[in-house]
């Protein structure tokens, strides 16, 4: 059909042109609930004969839905650049909105003021949902909040404090770290010593109790040392073991990053990998092959994680209850142990 030159194409056009009556291409253009396959074909031929285009405004008007989800990263700025595993769970998960039609907002939130300035945002009717990434348990006052205003919230990790409150999608913190701490006895191991990550996060948490479970009776707290997953933290975790003159033969660090700060002290302190100590971390960042020797660890899979997040908040915004996942993980043998 002919157009007046400047006009845009309006719902009525492609009703006319399809022979439909208007009625009929909105329910097409909301999902084509209630439509015969014949009207359906007819609208959507109509759709490209007239050139029209969806108005986003007028859609969330009469759908209340917006079509963004944000993507809520409680962690500064310095970590977000420099833990790739941040950058792969965004990238994924806006992969996964993509093919619901929906738009990922990467909203950054260190401090209390961030937070607050994002749980403003988030509940002011800007999205339909929230991803949220890295929730320490001393930085997650937001998520009551969220909860209070009805917002589908899924977590990455555990949400500890809302773990029957909050949907997450997961990968098996403690079965991995066991998993490992047994690969690493089974190798001939005797005395193995942990670079904990932080104890306000279920990452952190779960793969020190699955450390102090296999030990047993071998356990003891002179065998862990803390970081907070960046790789300064875990060279100073391993200058602390040092220090300690406890004698171990391996170190598993809760993750690659520290386990490479690790190795950078223990290389300076003549000690060598894995003749001397063997060396496992977690993730399977891209670190861990850019260490030498390449390191063993657990791998996570973030883009299934993220696919099942994005998966649970479809869900929840389509008005399902809150789910969770746990999805298994694989250690991979490289050099270092």
């Amino acid at each position: 059909m002919n157009n007046v030159r400047g006009r845009r194409p309006t719902i009525d056009d492609v009703a006319r042109e399809a022979g439909v009556s208007r009625g009929t291409v909105s329910r097409v253009l909301n999902g084509g609930h209630w439509v015969s396959e014949g009207s359906r074909e007819q609208v959507e031929k109509a759709i490209k004969a007239t050139g029209y285009r969806i108005n986003p405004h007028a859609r969330s008007l009469a759908t209340s839905r917006t079509g963004s989800v944000g993507f809520l990263l409680s962690e500064s700025y310095e970590r977000f650049f420099s833990d790739p595993n941040f950058l792969l769970i965004l990238r994924s998960s806006a992969d996964a909105l993509a093919a619901h039609g929906m738009t990922l907002i990467l909203i950054m939130a260190d401090t209390l003021e961030e937070r607050r300035r994002a749980t403003e945002y988030l509940t002011g009717g800007h999205v339909d949902g929230a991803l949220v990434v890295s929730s320490h348990r001393d930085s997650q006052e937001f998520l009551g909040t969220l909860l209070e205003s009805r917002l589908p919230v899924v977590s990455a990790g555990i949400p500890l404090g809302f773990e029957d409150k909050v949907g997450y999608a997961t990968a098996d913190d403690e079965g991995g770290a066991r998993a490992m701490v047994e690969y690493l006895l089974r190798r001939g191991c005797q005395r193995i010593v942990h670079i904990a990550g932080p104890q306000d996060t279920s990452g952190g948490t779960g793969r020190l109790r699955a450390f102090r479970a296999v030990l047993g009776d071998r356990f003891d707290e002179s065998l862990v040392a803390y970081g907070d997953y960046g790789r300064p933290s875990g060279e100073a975790a391993m200058r602390e073991l040092l220090s300690r003159e406890v004698p171990f033969d391996a170190v598993f660090c809760a993750n690659d990053l520290m386990a490479a700060g690790a190795m950078d002290v223990l290389e300076r302190a003549g000690i060598r990998v894995p003749e001397d100590v063997a060396v496992a971390g977690f993730d399977d960042a891209p670190v861990a092959v850019e260490t030498t020797p390449q390191l063993t660890t657990v791998r996570q899979p973030f883009d299934r994680v993220s696919e099942e997040m994005v998966r649970l908040l479809v869900d929840e915004i389509n008005g399902r209850m809150a789910g969770r996942v746990t999805l298994p993980t694989e250690i991979v043998v490289r050099g270092t142990a």
